[in-house]
């Protein structure tokens, strides 16, 4: 009877998707022009979850867990431009084309991923490759893309507008643990 109870929860595991998971993914952009001050950010906060058996991905971050150098410029990133108390969140939902959870080492591995970036509620459809590598019990996923504000309705006022990219670099660094 233990072995048959055993065998169950066995098969129960391997049945069903695993899931990895982050609370403490990184997600940082940089809208920056070279000979102004820098305009970039980090998001310490960021949540991602990876089916390993779909290669469905999705994460989410709060726009307020921004963090700038100037506090000023976080105040008019969150005010000005984000409306953060309006669309205080951006989504990632997309997949990992041909992801194979058995395929994955210490060596880094490119996979394309592609799904829909949600930013003040404006949906963007991004595909980029993702940097994805396996070290102790953690998949590290690593990628780069680039925006501009006008995909997400963000409006440059004319008195600043030299003074931000007009592409924006957002790279994400997830080390996802098995849930």
């Amino acid at each position: 009877m233990k072995n048959l109870i055993l065998f169950a929860l066995l098969l129960s595991q391997v049945c069903f998707a695993q899931k990895y998971y982050t609370k403490t993914g990184l997600t940082e952009f940089s809208a920056s022009v070279q000979a102004f001050e820098e305009v970039a950010a980090k998001n310490n906060s960021s949540s991602a979850v990876l089916k390993t058996e779909t290669g469905d991905f999705a994460a989410l971050l709060f726009i307020k867990g921004f963090r700038f150098k100037v506090a000023l410029m976080e105040e008019h990133f969150n005010e000005n431009y984000m409306d953060s108390d309006q669309f205080p969140k951006a989504t990632f939902k997309g997949k990992l084309l041909g992801f194979n959870n058995n395929n994955l080492s210490d060596t880094s591995t490119e996979v394309p991923l592609e799904g829909v970036l949600t930013v003040r509620g404006v949906e963007k459809d991004i595909k980029t490759i993702a940097q994805l590598s396996k070290k102790d019990d953690k998949l590290i996923l690593k990628t780069t893309f680039k925006v501009t504000p006008g995909d997400f309705n963000i409006k440059i006022p004319s008195i600043v507008r030299k003074k931000i990219a007009e592409e924006i670099i957002i790279t994400a660094h997830y080390e996802l643990i098995k849930k």
